[in-house]
């Protein structure tokens, strides 16, 4: 049994860094790979961080109805998780990690309820700024920006089924994976193990 896992945070509350972690961590664990079409930044490698397509392509596929969800992040750049991202987890027999935005996470949580969905929060705005310009990667009106949509994003914490504030790597990385345990122990997920020792002892019902 396949169960998706969510996470979801404003840009530079250190998600991918945690996801990272996760997946390094804890077996039978499958990343969500994602579709965008933006281009690749600096050593990006298409499939392995994301599938780089154009938006013709992006969009033809939308029509196709061939995404789970799918978001236009900042009025420019197309992001979508593909069906076969489930289906290929599912074939295998793992779990799915989906590292996506709060836009993705709401059409994800409609279309799979029974998804666990994590959102990350950083310890206070000034923090969130301090990572967020320690990345040396975007322009000043790049961060106004994410700060004003992280601003926007952070209420939708009461949707989610888990809300981590990332003060320390080590401390929240301990907290996801215990949240995976957690979920992979639950009633429904332990059926097929817990039948053979029922039936040890008879009918038990």
């Amino acid at each position: 049994m396949t169960t998706v896992f969510i996470i979801s945070a404003p840009s530079g509350s250190g998600k991918s860094t945690l996801t990272g972690r996760l997946l390094q961590e804890l077996p039978r664990l499958r990343f969500s790979i994602s579709y965008t079409t933006r281009p690749p930044r600096g050593h990006e490698v298409d499939g392995k961080e994301y599938h780089f397509i154009s938006r013709e392509e992006f969009e033809r596929r939308v029509a196709g109805d061939e995404f789970l969800e799918y978001a236009e992040v900042f009025g420019k750049d197309l992001y979508g998780t593909h069906k076969s991202e489930l289906d290929r987890a599912a074939a295998e027999g793992v779990d799915l990690i989906l590292d996506i935005d709060v836009q993705g996470a709401r059409q994800l949580r409609d279309r799979i309820p029974a998804a666990v969905s994590i959102f990350i929060l950083a310890p206070s705005r000034e923090i969130l700024e301090q990572r967020l310009r320690a990345r040396s990667q975007d322009s000043e009106a790049v961060i106004e920006r994410r700060l004003h949509e992280a601003a926007a994003e952070i209420g939708d914490y009461l949707r989610y089924d888990y809300v981590l504030v990332n003060h320390e790597v080590e401390a929240s990385v301990e907290t996801l994976k215990s949240i995976v345990k957690a979920t992979r122990s639950r009633r429904d997920r332990m059926e097929a193990e817990i039948r053979p020792i029922l039936e040890d002892f008879g009918d038990v019902s």
